[in-house]
């Protein structure tokens, strides 16, 4: 069974949340402070995390990086701030997405299903292929990425996006394509998730994040993975 660990001080909410979410199948651990969310993310090995930010004891970015230091298990993060730049802060903290508050439990319960996809989809087939670029290597058989020889993170989420664009060899790829294949349509009109995920995407692999050289935008129409002269094995 999908175990599902809920980080939340707010008693109301995760009590909604494990109703909702056993009602589903799945099985789910609760927390409510930082500390214990940790101890739990530890102890009991989870299949993905929803982790609220307002959290009494720690600042729930320091538990994202706490759990994202050892672990690459799916994080959705429940935020009160919903300006690009706190967004874009989440992510770069580790998580694989977040939901707004306050929110509509199919909505959450739909980032969940998506989250759950993408990490079985980490299960790569044998046949994807790995890009050397510079100091820059893509191995997506074995879900690793390296720059300057060391490690780069990704979540679930940036991964379906890189290795789709990598697949894609230079073709462009539509933006409403990457929305249908990562999200499902009836994110088409949330172009700015793309958006989000993509300056993230460049800042770890870019060499200069403001002026891309491999991850390309087509103004209107989508996105491409062109770097020059790249070895695709």
């Amino acid at each position: 069974m999908t175990r599902i660990l809920v980080v939340d001080d707010d008693p109301r909410l995760l009590k909604a949340l494990k109703i909702n979410l056993v009602a589903r199948g799945y099985q789910v651990i609760s927390a409510a402070t930082g500390s214990e969310g940790v101890r739990a993310a530890a102890d009991q090995h989870p299949d993905l995390v929803v982790l609220d930010l307002g959290l009494p004891d720690l600042d729930g970015k320091d538990v994202l990086s706490g759990i994202r230091g050892w672990s690459s298990v799916p994080i959705i993060v429940l935020t009160a701030r919903d300006s690009p730049i706190d967004k874009v802060a989440v992510l770069d903290s580790g998580a694989d997405d977040y939901i707004t508050k306050p929110f509509a439990m199919e909505e959450l319960l739909a980032r969940v299903r998506l989250a759950l996809r993408h990490a079985a989809n980490q299960q790569h087939h044998s046949d994807a292929p790995s890009v050397q670029v510079g100091s820059l290597h893509i191995d997506l058989a074995n879900t690793r990425i390296t720059r300057d020889h060391k490690d780069v993170h990704l979540t679930p989420t940036e991964w379906r996006i890189l290795e789709i664009l990598v697949r894609a060899q230079g073709r462009l790829v539509r933006q409403d394509e990457l929305l249908r294949e990562v999200w499902g349509p009836e994110y088409l009109n949330q172009g700015h998730y793309l958006r989000v995920y993509m300056a993230q995407i460049r800042r770890k692999l870019e060499p200069d994040p403001a002026h891309p050289r491999y991850l390309l935008t087509e103004s209107g129409l989508g996105y491409r993975f062109d770097p020059p002269s790249p070895r695709i094995k």
